[in-house]
């Protein structure tokens, strides 16, 4: 359902106005008096993303990175899957299934008082996670207090978010605006992950099209990757010649990312 719509005019109007608006929130990161402001704040907001990529080198017997995602389903008190991702449907994304919208958990997940959400058992929650993996959503897992604002729900810390996100219309983008205090204490690389750059480059630059924080640029006939990469594995996924690679060294990473996760938030 690439470029539906599932909105009438004017609520899609208004939700681009909110992300629009957002976006200029983002833009003001790099201001010192940011720092204040609630969804800036790195107590209430750790976010990383799980890359889907399947050929990633790690130690030998080491859990994918997307064995996360489904532990934190099985021990969630309550699921709550959206039939919509607002971003997609607000920027008429034409390249992701738009009716694949963010999985909530946690007991504040069932406080939402959208129509366009439900509730769903682990099982129904794995299938929508699958899904999103599959159409090459790329899920940012882990405690958000922006979602807070909105999905409309208190911040009572038990709130957690998976947003399946697309690198051309979903919010996340507007972390490019951010500096690099910002990403390290708000959106942290997954732990243990290293995204590396061969000497086999063709300098073709599709890796840096798709990179949504701008971490890539051409130099010297080759792709450079910078600190700002948060390692979400986009770009090895369209490099024509796999000169990129995913590496993850430590063999704990898993539980150094849950361990992390649960002290931001409680969702069982």
């Amino acid at each position: 359902m690439r470029g539906s719509k599932i909105l009438d005019k004017r609520d899609k109007k208004t939700l681009r106005f909110s992300l629009d608006l957002i976006e200029k929130v983002f833009r003001l990161a790099r201001f010192p008096f940011m720092r204040y402001h609630p969804w800036f704040d790195p107590g209430k907001t750790d976010m990383r993303w799980l890359p889907i990529n399947a050929e990633i080198e790690m130690p030998e017997n080491a859990p994918l990175p997307l064995s996360l995602l489904g532990r934190l389903i099985e021990e969630a008190s309550h699921r709550v899957i959206y039939t919509y991702c607002g971003c997609r449907e607000a920027y008429s994304c034409r390249n992701y299934p738009v009716e694949i919208g963010c999985l909530l958990m946690g007991d504040s997940a069932v406080e939402g008082r959208s129509k366009s959400c439900r509730e769903v058992s682990v099982q129904e929650a794995k299938e929508h996670a699958r899904r999103a993996v599959d159409a090459g959503l790329v899920p940012v897992v882990g405690k958000a207090r922006i979602d807070n604002a909105l999905f409309s729900i208190p911040d009572r810390g038990r709130l957690l978010t998976v947003c399946f996100c697309c690198e051309c219309c979903c919010i996340t983008r507007f972390t490019s605006h951010a500096p690099m205090r910002v990403l390290d204490d708000l959106f942290p690389r997954l732990d243990g992950l290293k995204i590396q750059a061969g000497d086999d480059c063709a300098a073709c630059g599709k890796c840096a099209e798709r990179c949504y924080i701008q971490a890539i640029t051409i130099k010297e006939g080759k792709a450079r990757i910078s600190e700002r990469c948060r390692g979400c594995g986009r770009c090895v996924e369209v490099c024509p010649r796999k000169n990129i690679c995913i590496i993850i060294e430590d063999a704990d990473f898993l539980e150094n990312a849950y361990e992390r996760i649960r002290a931001h938030v409680k969702f069982d």
